[in-house]
C-alpha cells in the first residue's frame, strides 16, 4: 500500500501565487473602477498619491496587471522548472510588499514621495529574482525571458514616479506605454504557449505545426517594439514612422499566428473563444497604436484596446482556467463567465475602436465600459473567491 500523502501545511492562500494575487488583484481592479467611475462624474473618493489621473494609468498596470502577471508566472514556473514556487511567510511577504504599495499610494499620509516610489518598486524586481532562483536552478534558459520583462517594467514603474516627481508629463506618458507593451509581450508569449495546446487539447484536434520563421518574427517583432519605446523613454529620437511600422510587423506576424490556432472550432468554449479573441485585440491594438502614430487618433484610444481587450480579458480567461486547474477542479466554463468575457470584449470595442469612429459619444463609452469592467470581475470573484481562499479539493498541495 502506497503511504498517504502529508497534509498541505500552511493556510491554502499561502500555497502558490496564483491564489492571493489573482484574487487581490481582481478585488483591487474592482475598486479602482469604482474610483474612476466615481471620478468621470464628480465625486472624488479618493486623493491618492500623483492625482486620479496618474493614479488609474499607474494603478492599472502596476497594480492590477503586474500582479495578475506575478501570480500566473510564479505558479506557472513551478511546473515548468519542476522547483518549489514562492509559497507560505515568503509569498505573503511579496504580497504584502505589493499590497502596501496600494494602500499606500492610495493614502500617501504625507509620507515622501520617495519613498512611496521606493516600496512601489520592490515588487517587480523581487518577483524577477524568484523567478529566476527556478529557472536558473534548472537551466532552463527560454524561460529567463520573463526575468528582463519583470525588470523592464520596473523601469517604466521607475518613469512613471520620478515623472510624478518632478512634475513632467513624458516620463509619466512613455512609461505607462512602456508598461502595457510590456504586459501585452507576456501576453503574447503566455498566449503562444497555451492557446494552441488549450485549443487541440479541449477539442481533441492536433495542434498545428509550428512555422519556426512565423514564432520567431512574432516574437521579435513584439520585442523591437518594446526596445523601440524604450528608447523613446530614454530621450532617443527615432527615425519617423520607425516605430508603427515594427508595430504593424508585429500586428501582421501575429495576426497569421492566431489564424492557424483554430479559433473558429471555439464558439462552444468560453475558454477558449475568450483567448483566441484577446489575442485578436493584441493585433487590433498594434494596428491602431501605428494608426495613432501618424495623427489619426489618440494613442491612448489604441492603448485601451490593448489594455482591456487583449490584456485584462486574457488575464480573466486565463484566471480562470488557471484557478480551477491548480485547486483539483475540473475544467470548464462556469455559469456566468461567458457573460463576462462579453463585456469585456464589449468595453474593449466602446473604449477604443467605436470611440476612435464616433468620439462624440465619449462619456457613454467610458460610463459603459467600466461597468462592464467591474461586472466582468465580480462574477469571476463570486466563482472563485472560495477555490482560491480553501484546500484543493483532492487534498494536494498548492
Amino acid at each position: 500500500m502506497t503511504s498517504p500523502q502529508p497534509e498541505p501545511a500552511g493556510i491554502p492562500v499561502a500555497r502558490l501565487a496564483f491564489r492571493p494575487f489573482f484574487l487581490l488583484a481582481s478585488l483591487f481592479s474592482v475598486l479602482a473602477m469604482v474610483v474612476w467611475f466615481a471620478f468621470w462624474h464628480g465625486d472624488i473618493l479618493l486623493r491618492p498619491h500623483g492625482g486620479l489621473m496618474w493614479w488609474h494609468q499607474h494603478e492599472m498596470i502596476f497594480g492590477f496587471g503586474a500582479a495578475v502577471a506575478v501570480g500566473f508566472l510564479l505558479t506557472a514556473a513551478q511546473n515548468w522548472t519542476g522547483q518549489p514556487s514562492l509559497r507560505g511567510a515568503p509569498l505573503l511577504g511579496l504580497v504584502g510588499v505589493w499590497l502596501a504599495a496600494r494602500l499606500l499610494i492610495a493614502f500617501p499620509m504625507g509620507l515622501p514621495a520617495g519613498l512611496l516610489m521606493a516600496i512601489d518598486l520592490a515588487f517587480l524586481p523581487l518577483a524577477a529574482l524568484a523567478l529566476a532562483r527556478m529557472v536558473v536552478a534548472v537551466r532552463q534558459w527560454r524561460n529567463l525571458v520573463f526575468v528582463p520583462i519583470f525588470l523592464l517594467m520596473a523601469v517604466a514603474n521607475l518613469a512613471m514616479h520620478l515623472g510624478v516627481m518632478r512634475g513632467q508629463l513624458p516620463p509619466i506618458r512613455e512609461g505607462g506605454y512602456l508598461g502595457v507593451l510590456l504586459i501585452a509581450t507576456l501576453m503574447v508569449l503566455l498566449g503562444g504557449r497555451v492557446i494552441p495546446f488549450f485549443t487541440s487539447r479541449r477539442l481533441d484536434r492536433p495542434k498545428p505545426a509550428e512555422w519556426p520563421m512565423l514564432e520567431r518574427l512574432s516574437l521579435w517583432s513584439i520585442y523591437a517594439v518594446v526596445l523601440l519605446q524604450l528608447a523613446v523613454l530614454l530621450g532617443v529620437e527615432l527615425p519617423r514612422g520607425l516605430l508603427g511600422w515594427i508595430m504593424l510587423v508585429a500586428a501582421a506576424a501575429n495576426g497569421v499566428r492566431l489564424a492557424r490556432w483554430g479559433g473558429q472550432h471555439t464558439l462552444a468554449e468560453p475558454l477558449l473563444w475568450g483567448l483566441h479573441l484577446s489575442y485578436a485585440f493584441i493585433v487590433v491594438g498594434l494596428v491602431m497604436w501605428a494608426l495613432a502614430l501618424t495623427g489619426v487618433f489618440r494613442v491612448e484610444l489604441a492603448l485601451h484596446a490593448l489594455a482591456i481587450g487583449g490584456i485584462a480579458s486574457m488575464m480573466l480567461a486565463m484566471m480562470a482556467r488557471v484557478s480551477l486547474g491548480h485547486t483539483g477542479r475540473p475544467i470548464r466554463t462556469l455559469p456566468g463567465i461567458g457573460v463576462a468575457l462579453g463585456l469585456m470584449f464589449t468595453g474593449a470595442l466602446l473604449r477604443s475602436p467605436v470611440l476612435a469612429l464616433f468620439p462624440q459619444i465619449t462619456h457613454w463609452t467610458y460610463n459603459l465600459s467600466i461597468v462592464f469592467w467591474c461586472i466582468a470581475y465580480l462574477i469571476f470573484l463570486f466563482h472563485y473567491a472560495v477555490p482560491l481562499t480553501t484546500a484543493r479539493v483532492d487534498g494536494k498541495d498548492g
